[in-house]
């Protein structure tokens, strides 16, 4: 075995070794690409990536096309970085629906800003759920521009009918970092919060998220009566 094949290899052994938690992100996400480039080893490239888009967590949450622009990542390496971000996000759901996002606002946040928090695009979503606040599934409805996204309120009503969904949680990104809704927000919350009454679908919580912060406005009292 040369140098480099051993150097290519030392995330994935250290992992191994003595478990991943014991591992700098920069190795877990080199354990993740499996290997560098000529000159570049998988934990150089890791490092190059991770400061290119400012955290791990933005580096797997990058739109596809996006990682596939980056030198040093094939079709390969950005599927294994979707599927780690995907797990994650999967993961955050499990918590969900154990607990409930009723009982778990950091958790349904946390999933949020996993999901959406990184767009550069704002982003408006819905957490569809059952009637014992469980998932029933995840689904981002209207895509805008860097500050505003055209929300159409009888679509997330059409949609929360076809899913059979009792309550939802609405969310949305600000790609500007800021977290704190608007009067723009506000009315669409009480808007959809009217709308979705009358078919006996809750609106229990809106969450906006920015990369590093989230604002629920269910828990500062801003969803109205």
């Amino acid at each position: 075995m040369n140098r480099w094949t051993r150097e290519i290899e030392r995330p994935r052994e250290r992992l191994l070794r003595g478990g991943a938690q014991n591992l700098s992100s920069a190795e877990l996400i080199a354990a993740c690409l499996g290997s560098g480039l000529p000159g570049e080893s998988a934990q150089q490239l890791a490092e190059r990536l991770i400061q290119q888009f400012g955290s791990p967590l933005a580096l797997i949450a990058a739109p596809t096309e996006k990682l596939l622009a980056c030198r040093g990542l094939g079709q390969a390496r950005t599927a294994q970085l979707k599927a780690v971000h995907e797990l994650a996000c999967r993961s955050d759901e499990y918590t969900l629906a154990k607990s409930g996002p009723l009982q778990n606002v950091s958790a349904v946040s946390r999933y949020i800003r996993r999901r959406i928090g990184h767009r550069e695009r704002e982003t408006f979503a819905c957490l569809f759920l059952d009637t014992r606040y469980r998932p029933i599934c995840w689904e981002e409805l209207f895509l805008g521009s860097v500050n505003r996204a055209h929300v159409h309120p009888r679509e997330v009503l059409k949609r929360g009918i076809v899913l059979n969904a009792a309550a939802l949680v609405l969310a949305h990104n600000h790609p500007s970092g800021i977290a704190e809704p608007s009067q723009a927000d506000l009315q669409l919350t009480r808007e959809l919060k009217d709308l979705l009454r009358r078919v006996d679908i809750e609106v229990i919580d809106h969450v906006i998220v920015s990369p590093t912060t989230s604002v629920s406005l269910a828990a500062r009292g801003l969803l109205g009566s």
